[in-house]
């Protein structure tokens, strides 16, 4: 399943069905398929593509030159992605927060050859590029800031009409990569390299494994004849998987995708109107930080939100009350709560619809997912009480880009099959399923005792006023390290550490309660709705000594 090829097909099966819609800017399957076309041929005549095939490279090299795509969410992105694939080349996502040296190194790192960027980034690249020899192709999308070119740079659409619509590369290959760089939750941003094919049906695609492009396209015919197309709104950035991985996921079933006018900062306002004006149908959040301040809104208005079907969550705790809200506003809705890493793909899931809702820690198993031992060697069995790793049998990720020995520890071979651990600790439930437990690079160790930061905030967030919460550990002089809550709440709910202290204590060991709790105003977190650990680290220590 190569994903330039499965697109072109798409588009020569419904030309003029809508396909991108962002703020006034709406785009055909065939508007997108010349426009992808052009600029993977402009890549092309600027020497960008494939020089050496999968056979013969290790999981941890690529062949493939690396276009970096340096941006906010728009049609550009969609748009270089699959210019990137159609050529042979490939695109790197790069994090738009990322500034000085951490950016140098991620370009560094990729060893990107070209990068599509929107003009508001130019100073910063312009005060980089002694620092970024190895990028030859600079290509600048006017974003409405009037910011002129970098000198060198070509202007995007100056690039398009430079080039015909070219047919893409005969030779796109199931084993042509897509790259997802991920900081995890710690340590320095890596690359995962993936075949297109695996991460279609680990990540994209929801069909399963083994459909064929011939397939696939005959489905979205049917839905075009059925009219269950759909919109879809990837509300995550696309420099993150989950927003571009849902983005492709609704496009291969012939969804239209439809980008908020605003990308610079979380609209929930925009959002919620744009859900009503364009009949959304389909929607993927990053847990509590995206529904709370979407649910607020949705409070205050009255929108007719009855054309939304599913609604996705992951990379962060979507707690059982804000499932239940989401379905108040949405009754006909089935909520999706997945657990997936760009490593490994979907993992988990489970399923809330028509009121009922699940737990935020407990997940089906995926039919690939099983637990793995301490020590790696073994897979855990029903009735096992051992806290164990969530391993996922492929198709997974190859590895990650010039990093053999991390490649090597984190895809093993265990009974003859290859997994992907990605880091995250479950220990079986009785009836079924896992106990999610968190990432355990984000463990605390307190008077020996493990203690997961993910299920202690999940324990939090169950207190009714609390609106988010993180969990970290600091120095310790009798436990080696104390657990500390960084919680923000209603302004209309009383609350006090003892009471949050107490709360925890009902739901999760008496050691595993937050011996400090500090309230703020507002959680910091990254644009994809992920926890930042160090800032909460950062504000723990800040506190220390001042809080209850």
């Amino acid at each position: 399943m190569n994903l330039a090829s499965l697109q072109e097909a798409i588009s020569a099966a419904i030309p003029e069905t809508e396909c991108l819609i962002y703020g006034a800017r709406r785009f055909t399957w065939a508007q997108y398929n010349d426009r992808t076309r052009r600029l993977g041929e402009f890549m092309r005549q600027n020497g960008l593509g494939l020089h050496r095939e999968r056979d013969g490279l290790g999981n941890w090299q690529s062949g493939q030159d690396h276009v970096a795509l340096y941006m906010y969410n728009g049609n550009e992105y969609l748009e270089s992605l699959m210019a990137a694939f159609k050529c042979r080349a490939t695109a790197i996502n790069v994090n738009y927060r990322y500034q000085g040296d951490e950016l140098v190194y991620l370009l560094n790192n990729s060893g990107a050859r070209a990068i599509i960027y929107h003009a508001r980034f130019a100073a910063m690249l312009e005060g980089l590029r002694d620092q970024l020899p190895e990028i030859e192709l600079w290509i600048q999308v006017d974003d409405g800031n009037g910011v002129p070119l970098l000198d060198g740079a070509v202007d995007y659409e100056a690039a398009l009409a430079a080039c015909p619509p070219a047919p893409m590369d005969p030779d796109c290959s199931d084993d042509d990569l897509f790259i997802i760089y991920t900081g995890g939750t710690t340590g320095l941003p890596k690359g995962v390299l993936w075949r297109q094919t695996d991460i279609f049906f680990a990540l994209i695609a929801q069909t399963p494994v083994g459909t064929t492009e011939a397939q696939t396209v005959d489905d979205v015919r049917r839905r075009v004849a059925g009219g269950r197309l759909g919109k879809a709104m990837p509300l995550a950035p696309m420099m993150h998987a989950s927003g571009t991985c849902m983005a492709l996921g609704a496009m291969f079933r012939g969804s239209a995708i439809v980008i908020q006018e605003t990308v610079d900062r979380f609209d929930a306002r925009e959002i919620v109107q744009t859900f009503e004006r364009e009949r959304i149908t389909q929607a993927t959040l990053i847990g509590d930080a995206f529904a709370v301040p979407l649910l607020a809104e949705m409070d205050r208005g009255d929108y007719d939100l009855s054309p939304m079907s599913m609604i996705n969550s992951g990379g962060a705790i979507l707690s059982p009350g804000n499932k239940a809200r989401l379905q108040g506003h949405m009754p006909a809705m089935l909520l999706v709560d997945a657990v997936g890493s760009s490593e490994a793909g979907r993992m988990a899931m489970n399923l809330s619809r028509g009121g009922k809702t699940e737990s935020s820690v407990d997940f089906d198993m995926d039919v690939n997912a099983r637990l793995v031992s301490e020590d790696r060697t073994r897979i855990l069995q029903p009735g096992d009480d051992d806290i164990g790793w969530v391993a996922q049998a492929e198709p997974v990720a190859l590895g990650y880009l010039n990093d053999r020995e991390k490649t090597e520890n984190s895809f093993p071979i265990i009974d003859g099959k290859r997994y992907a651990i990605p880091g995250d600790r479950a220990r079986m439930n009785p009836g079924g399923g896992y106990h999610f437990l968190g990432r355990d690079s984000i463990t605390i160790n307190s008077g020996g005792e493990k203690i997961f930061a993910e299920e202690v905030e999940a324990a939090l967030k169950t207190l009714p006023g609390i609106l988010d919460a993180q969990v970290v550990g600091l120095p310790d002089e009798i436990w080696g390290q104390k657990v500390v809550a960084i919680v923000s709440k209603s302004g209309d709910v009383a609350l006090g550490p003892e009471q949050v202290r107490d709360h925890c204590k009902t739901l999760i060991a008496d050691y595993k309660a937050p011996k400090n709790v500090i309230f703020v105003d507002e959680l910091y977190r990254a644009p994809n709705g992920k926890a930042d650990y160090e800032w909460a680290r950062g504000v723990a220590a800040d506190a220390s000594g001042q809080v209850g």
